[in-house]
């Protein structure tokens, strides 16, 4: 059960917790279709970005969706997954760290990783200080 009751405003649980300010569920919403619709990144690459944060962050709700794979085959995606769990670790990436990133992804394709990572981060936490659950039903 969440810390708050759910508004009647949104389609998902998330969203029915934000829902109770409409204005920043709309623009929350924007932004996360804004993300998520970019085709910078696989499907696969986002994934298993949300399933590790999904663990760092401590979000129940996300957690249950699936646990980071533990075989990831891609360069671009071990690295994604790594600048995420390093976000969520120590708040810094170092500079080989950056350089490593620099060698896969373009400029563009960093600040967007960063900016999915950081996004992410914020839903989880969002949702993890309103203890959603993945029980939670609207």
């Amino acid at each position: 059960m969440a810390n708050i009751s759910f508004a009647q405003n949104g389609l998902t649980p998330f969203q029915q917790l934000l829902g109770h300010n409409k204005d920043i569920l709309e623009k929350w919403t924007s932004l996360e279709e804004c993300i998520f619709s970019s085709n910078t990144f696989s499907a696969e690459l986002k994934e298993e970005v949300r399933r590790t944060l999904a663990y760092n962050n401590g979000c129940e709700y996300c957690m249950a969706k699936g646990a980071p794979s533990k075989n990831i085959m891609g360069l671009r995606t071990q690295l994604a997954v790594h600048a995420a769990d390093i976000s969520t670790r120590k708040m810094h990436i170092y500079d080989d760290e950056f350089s490593a990133l620099k060698e896969a992804f373009t400029d563009s394709e960093i600040s967007e990783l960063l900016a999915l990572i950081c996004f992410i981060t914020a839903c989880q936490r969002f949702g993890a200080l309103l203890g959603l659950e993945p029980s939670c039903q609207i």
